[in-house]
C-alpha cells in the first residue's frame, strides 16, 4: 500500500514501503561523513566524542553507567577508555560510593577538545540541514529526537554503532 503526502503546494511525493529506511540510509551516511570530518582531531575518531561527551553533559555515576548508556561492551569501553586516558582527556578515579567502581571525568584537557569538536560538529550538523528552512530543520530535529527515545525505550540495550555496521 502506497501513502500520498503532501509536501508543497502543487508536488505531491509517493511514500512506498521501504523508503523510510532509504532515507535514513542516506541521511545517516551524510551526517557520517560530515560527523567523521569534524572529530578527527578526538582520540578514537567518534566513539572517543560520544564517551567524552557523555562523561561530561550526562556526568554518569561510574565506568559501568558510562558503557550502559552509550551501549558500548564492557570490553571495548575498556580499551576506548585505555585509549582516551592515554590521551590525556579522561581520567578514571575511584567511585566515592563504591571505591571498586570507577568514575570517569574529563581532563581540562579534554573538555578544551570536546569543545572544539562540539563547534565543528555543530557547524557539520548545521551544513547538513542547510537544504531545509531553519523552521524545517529545528522541526526534524525535535521529531529524531522524539524518535530515538522511543525507540531506545522499546530496546535500551540496541547499540546505535552496531545498527550502523549493519546497515
Amino acid at each position: 500500500m502506497t501513502e500520498r503526502t503532501q509536501t508543497h503546494p502543487g508536488s505531491t511525493v509517493t511514500a512506498v514501503p521501504g523508503d523510510l529506511g532509504w532515507h535514513l540510509g542516506m541521511v545517516l551516511r551524510g551526517y557520517q561523513t560530515r560527523f567523521e570530518d569534524a572529530v578527527d582531531q578526538m582520540p578514537a575518531g567518534i566513539r572517543g566524542f560520544q564517551v567524552l561527551s557523555a562523561v561530561v553533559h550526562k556526568d554518569p555515576p561510574n565506568q559501568q553507567a558510562l558503557g550502559a548508556h552509550l551501549a558500548i561492551d564492557r570490553t571495548v569501553l575498556t580499551y576506548l577508555l585505555d585509549t582516551l586516558v592515554a590521551a590525556g582527556v579522561v581520567e578514571r578515579v575511584p567511585d566515592p560510593a563504591d571505591r571498586r567502581a570507577r568514575k570517569i571525568i574529563a581532563t581540562d584537557g579534554g573538555r578544551d577538545i570536546l569543545a572544539a569538536c562540539e563547534e565543528r560538529v555543530a557547524a557539520a550538523e548545521a551544513d547538513l540541514l542547510a537544504g531545509l528552512e531553519q523552521e524545517d530543520a529545528q522541526t526534524i530535529r525535535i521529531l529524531i529526537g522524539r524518535l530515538a527515545r522511543n525507540v531506545h525505550r522499546a530496546q535500551p540495550g540496541a547499540s546505535p554503532c552496531e545498527a550502523m555496521d549493519n546497515l
